[in-house]
Order: C-alpha cells, then sequence, then structure tokens
C-alpha cells in the first residue's frame, strides 16, 4: 500500500488503473467489449485487471491480469459442497449441473424460478476468501484508483476490498440498475436485497464519483448515492461507420437484422416481429428478420421462431463479424422486453449494439416499452422508428413505414451516423473517460478499516 505521506503522482491523462471483473478484457460479450473499447489506448504499464471469470483475457489492451477463480473466493467447504453437487470448479457456478438444470427450466415455471433465484442469491453473499498472493499482486501494482462495472454482491465486495488494500479512490460503473432490482423479490426472506444496498452504500463512501450507461440514469444515480455521475455508453470505432444506403437503392426484399442476445425475455419481442412480417407478407411486403445471437441463445430458443416463415436464424457472430452484418442490412432491430420486472431493470440501460447500429448508416425499428433509455437514445438520435407499447396495429404500421418508404430509411440513416460521429467515435469517448478516471484518481486515499486490514 502507498505510504500515506508519500505525494500522489499521475500521469498527464492516465492514472494508474486496477480493473475488477468478472470478465477480462476480451471480445466475448457486450460487456468485455465496452470495457475495451473505453480503455482504448491506455499505456499497458497502468492498467492491471483482476477478473473471476475462467475466461481467456486478450493483451491488446492491457497485460496485467490476476485471474481469481472460484476456487480461490469460495471457503473450502463451500467450495467441497458445490463441487459434490455436481459443479466443475471452473465454468461459472450458474453451469453447475443442479442450477443449470434449474435455469433450463425456469422462465416457464415460477416456482422452479424461484429456487433457482434462491440459489443464485445463496452463492452471492457467501463468505468471501482473499489469498495473500492477490493482496500481494495489488499493492505491487500501486494503483491511482480502482474501476469496476460490478454486477453482484460478490464483485462489489471485491472492489471495494481492492481499493481498501491499496488506499486509493474507487470508481463504479452501473450499466443496468441491479442494485435496485437484483433480488427485489424478497430472496432469502428480504436478507439479499438488504445485502445489496449495504454493500452498495459501503461502496460508494469510497467514491468521489461514478459512472452509468445512460443521461437519466447519470440524473436518478446522482440523486440516489449523492455522489456525481457521468454516462459512458459503448463507443465505436471506424469499422462500425458506413455511408447510408440511398433513397433509390431498394431492394425487392427488405433486410432486417438483429444482433444480439435473447435472455430477458428479448426472444419474444424478436417473436412478434416475425408474426407481423408473416402477415405483412400476406399483404404483399416483402421483408424478412434475420437474427444472429449466442449459439447457447438459438439451441434454446429455436423453437419460438419454428412456425414463423419470415424469420431466419442466421449464424453466431464473432465481434469482427458483426459490422458486415450491420452495414448489410437494411433496418436494423433493437427490441427490449415489456415483462414489468425486466423493463424496470432495463429502463436505465444503453445496448452495447446501439452505438454500433448508429454508425452503421440505416435505420432502426426499435420495439420495447417506450420509457426504456435504450429507445429514448434511438429517438434522441432521430435514428429510427419507435414502437414503445405492445401493440401489433403500431407494430405493424411501423414495418409498413420503414420497409416501405426509402427517403424515411436514408434520413434516419444519416441522422443515426452523424450522431454516432458526435457522441460514440471511440477517440472522443476514450479520452472523456481517461479525463473521468484522472479526476477520481486525483481525489486521494481510500478509507482504511480501523484494524488497518481489508476486508471483503
Amino acid at each position: 500500500m502507498r505510504e500515506a505521506d508519500t505525494p500522489m503522482v499521475l500521469d498527464e491523462k492516465f492514472p494508474r488503473v486496477l480493473v475488477v471483473s468478472h470478465t477480462p478484457f476480451s471480445r466475448v460479450s457486450g460487456t468485455a467489449m465496452t470495457l475495451s473499447n473505453l480503455f482504448s489506448g491506455w499505456p499497458k504499464d497502468r492498467l492491471a485487471q483482476v477478473h473471476t471469470g475462467n475466461i481467456t483475457p486478450t493483451t491488446e489492451v492491457c497485460e496485467n491480469f490476476f485471474h481469481f477463480p472460484p476456487r480461490d473466493h469460495y471457503l473450502p467447504i463451500q467450495y467441497y459442497a458445490m463441487r459434490m453437487s455436481g459443479w466443475n470448479g471452473r465454468t461459472p457456478l450458474q453451469q453447475s449441473r443442479p442450477i443449470a438444470a434449474v435455469h433450463a427450466v425456469a422462465e416457464r415455471r415460477p416456482t422452479v424460478a424461484r429456487i433457482y433465484a434462491q440459489l443464485r442469491a445463496t452463492a452471492d453473499l457467501s463468505p468471501i476468501r482473499v489469498p495473500p498472493a492477490l493482496i500481494g499482486w495489488m499493492r505491487d501494482f500501486q494503483p491511482d484508483v480502482v474501476y469496476s462495472m460490478l454486477g453482484s454482491v460478490r464483485l462489489t465486495r471485491i472492489t471495494a476490498l481492492a481499493a481498501r488494500t491499496c488506499g486509493v479512490p474507487v470508481v463504479p460503473h452501473f450499466t443496468d440498475d441491479w442494485p435496485a432490482t437484483l433480488y427485489d423479490n424478497g430472496e432469502l426472506f428480504g436478507r439479499a436485497d438488504r445485502s445489496v444496498r449495504e454493500t452498495v452504500a459501503r461502496l460508494i463512501r469510497l467514491a468521489p464519483l461514478g459512472m452509468v450507461i445512460s443521461a437519466p440514469m447519470a440524473q436518478e444515480y446522482t440523486r440516489r448515492y449523492r455522489i456525481p455521475f457521468s454516462a459512458f455508453v459503448n463507443c465505436v470505432d471506424e469499422t462500425f461507420f458506413a455511408a447510408p444506403r440511398s433513397e433509390a437503392d431498394q431492394r425487392p426484399t427488405a433486410e432486417l437484422v438483429y444482433v444480439g442476445a435473447l435472455h430477458l425475455n428479448r426472444w419474444e419481442s424478436l417473436r412478434d416481429i416475425g408474426a407481423a412480417l408473416d402477415g405483412l407478407a400476406e399483404a404483399g411486403l416483402s421483408a424478412r428478420l434475420t437474427i444472429h445471437a449466442p449459439e447457447q441463445d438459438l439451441r434454446r430458443y429455436a423453437e419460438h421462431f419454428a412456425a414463423l416463415r419470415r424469420v431466419r436464424l442466421g449464424p453466431s457472430l464473432t465481434s469482427d463479424e458483426v459490422p458486415a452484418a450491420l452495414h448489410g442490412a437494411d433496418v436494423l432491430v433493437h427490441i427490449e422486453s415489456f415483462d414489468e420486472e425486466i423493463r424496470r431493470y432495463t429502463r436505465y440501460s444503453v445496448s452495447t449494439k446501439i452505438p454500433q447500429y448508429l454508425a452503421a448508416g440505416r435505420p432502426i425499428l426499435g420495439y420495447g416499452p417506450a420509457e426504456v433509455a435504450s429507445m429514448n437514445h434511438i429517438q434522441e438520435a432521430e435514428a429510427g422508428v419507435i414502437v414503445g407499447t405492445e401493440d401489433t396495429t403500431a407494430l405493424v404500421r411501423g414495418l409498413t413505414d420503414l420497409c416501405r418508404d426509402g427517403a424515411l430509411r436514408a434520413r434516419l440513416a444519416r441522422n443515426g451516423t452523424a450522431f454516432a460521429r458526435q457522441e460514440h467515435a471511440k477517440e472522443n469517448v476514450a479520452a472523456r473517460f481517461a479525463a473521468t478516471l484522472d479526476a477520481a484518481a486525483r481525489t486521494g486515499s481510500a478509507t482504511v478499516g480501523a484494524a488497518g486490514r481489508p476486508t471483503a
């Protein structure tokens, strides 16, 4: 730990940042890609990462990693009890045989869903074991600030531990409103929800400022936690930018493309669009929806699209394949669930793919609750048609307008590209991100417990 009387010397632009996360720097998920994009251009010797996930990191952004796998942070009795129940000790606990079996039917059976929620909460709130090697590694790096996207009680505790261990401030980055919704169904007789709120409150006391995913979330979190929050959405590089199609560039069949996951009941919204396209085909409008989703989602939800003639399940895409898929579309599709519980969880979120969609020079069909931040973001960019209610007539009207009106598509696409240049270009966002972390690092040290020993 840095001595109290030693002055903190920071790089003019880039403080030394210790990143704490489940997923390491990589291209395996939207969260990992957002993380990599935000830290793009950071000096590698000023970055280090503690990650809990069993995922191989890439080194294009960071080269200094400490893998903190489940075997190391669960207590031995707990670890071996979970191993005896069928968990292999390497994959996330949610993928263990008993919990995965529960999760597979949870969406269809509320009783099973409640059991799954209890199991998840029990694992999240369980004690954390911290090996001396991790403490030494963090202190040796001597960060100026700790940064994390959090997402659970366990990861929040590990993040606070890192800040206290190194005596530096922490910058939390909330990408959805999980503190208010993660355990709001009374898991563990209400203890899980109390633990979320108490754990986040303790972390906030170590934070001079915070980050969120949208402007509405910044307003709400500034009010809720009484520290300033800034909005940082995913940023995009030049590979995503493309010229909008001209008004005259009309194909016989309008190609709609969705790229993303199908969980959080998003498959239901896509099924609604597919059913509407089938109906429009009978009325003489030719359009097709292609869905690119993770392989496990395609396997799990394929049956729900089998009867829809105008829906095609395309291959899963690597991050390098996404730009071409977006550029090949006439209309890009963004959806959110209308389920009341899910819309509370996603109300402040802006999907990783929204900046990519805007940069791609294609109009967007947004189908989901009008109040959700991702829909507001598309509306602010004037880059799409938003169907904000679960209404078949409104959905058919929106699809008809986009598929038949080439001038409308071209105008929306131009607006989206211009907005992306201004708000989401990587070099601009990354510079603002670095300046915000630098401001946090300059505020001084985190509070250390009374005994001077870090605890999780």
